[in-house]
């Protein structure tokens, strides 16, 4: 038997030899351009059947990461199909650095092609079913698949650029957004590819019923009085009607579309569900829903840092929301989530930009503001691993210090 790979030594192979229990540490699509994506082990059969779906070529195995019975051992099969073994050495890393901001850059554009495209069929289908036109399926689950697979190759650019939020575009917005978490939530709890699916395209839909709500009190500018709160809450009735009517929609997809507004003791809305009757997959998202509320730009409020959100998600369990997955969510979205602002030991805040393979407190930080000075600064890209005096002092909230950081995304 030939000997094993040495440990300082990155294996590239193609999808079909990949085997639970490997380490993945980069993927590659089929042109040969490095994507970068979560790092981590294989641990169940479903995620090779995603990557296979999502048409991802090649991956790059970490030999030392990897589990000893994984058959990580070269063979005469490897050799003939001319395996690549690549040194992990600093070279290498740096390498990797300057070609990850250029892929970066390229998949943010990608990425804001791609939620321009959401923007522009979640904004037909509200108007066409309006109209009362029949909503074509097809054209939700295509999207699904887009965002999936987006997510899949750099999960921070999506991140990245879910974070633009404009205050006239929270309905379009928020159903993109709600989708895109539950995409993220959904494979970190390791579901099953087509339950993942069948959620985005629940949410891309879930505020369906919003058409038939009057705008004046959609988008009124202020706190809502009881009358216009139950006026509101119509919405997911007309939502009954509409799914309902939805040929080959599936249940779960439904679920996430009338589940989103009811609560764990049955005080929620439209059918007053609670306990048991809330699967897995609708208690997602009511959690999605209501983070993605509170963190976005409204036309009566700014939105809320993660960390805030995350203390309201905290106080509505056990009653409204499932305790237990509420934690998942935060482990899932992370403390200072990609995306996120934060301000630093300096003084500088900045977005934090790149987060993969690295624990939650030294991310990259792109720094574009400086709170000591009260003003912008030119920006710099601040790698806190690399940094012995800086750390994150807290996350920021944009209305905090009257700045705007959509430009710097």
């Amino acid at each position: 038997m030939p000997a094993p790979l040495s440990s300082t030594k990155l294996l590239k192979l193609p999808i079909h030899k990949l085997r639970q229990g490997m380490f993945i540490e980069q993927f590659e699509d089929g042109n040969s351009k490095l994507n970068i994506t979560n790092s981590g082990q294989i641990r169940h059969s479903s995620m090779l059947e995603k990557l296979k779906k999502h048409k991802i070529k090649y991956a790059w195995v970490n030999v030392e990461r990897s589990a000893p019975d994984c058959g990580l051992h070269p063979t005469q099969d490897d050799t003939d199909s001319k395996l690549e073994i690549k040194p992990n050495e600093p070279q290498f890393k740096q390498r990797n650095a300057k070609q990850r901001q250029l892929l970066r850059a390229q998949q943010q554009t990608e990425t804001k092609t791609l939620l321009s495209e959401a923007k522009g069929l979640v904004r037909k289908v509200l108007s066409e079913t309006f109209e009362g036109k029949a909503i074509e399926l097809t054209e939700f689950e295509n999207m699904a698949d887009k965002m999936i697979r987006s997510a899949l190759t750099d999960i921070d650019a999506f991140k990245c650029v879910a974070a633009l939020r404009t205050k006239d575009a929270y309905l379009l917005e928020h159903s993109i957004n709600v989708a895109f978490l539950l995409v993220t939530f959904g494979n970190y709890m390791k579901l099953p590819a087509e339950t993942i699916k069948e959620m985005a395209v629940g949410g891309l839909l879930h505020d369906i019923g919003k058409i038939h709500v009057d705008d004046t009190i959609l988008n009124k500018p202020g706190k809502l009085s009881p009358e216009e709160y139950d006026i509101i809450k119509q919405h997911q009735f007309h939502a009954i009607d509409i799914v309902e009517n939805i040929p080959n929609f599936s249940q779960i997809s439904k679920d996430v579309c009338l589940m989103h507004h009811e609560k764990l003791d049955g005080k929620g809305y439209p059918k007053g569900l609670c306990g048991d009757q809330l699967p897995q997959h609708g208690r997602m998202s009511c959690i999605v829903d209501i983070y993605d509320a509170l963190t976005a730009t409204r036309c009566y409020k700014e939105a809320m840092s993660p960390a805030s959100a995350f203390k309201i998600l905290l106080s509505l369990t056990p009653f409204h929301l499932d305790k237990d997955l509420v934690y998942e969510f935060i482990r899932c979205i992370g403390v200072y989530p990609t995306g996120s602002l934060v301000e630093l030991s300096d003084g500088r805040v900045g977005i934090v930009w790149d987060s993969l393979d690295r624990d939650v407190l030294h991310p990259v930080v792109k720094c574009f503001y400086s709170a000591k000075l009260n003003r912008y600064v030119e920006i710099e890209y601040v790698d806190l691993l690399e940094q012995d005096t800086l750390n994150i002092e807290r996350g920021v909230s944009p209305r905090s210090l009257n700045v705007d950081p959509n430009p710097f995304y």
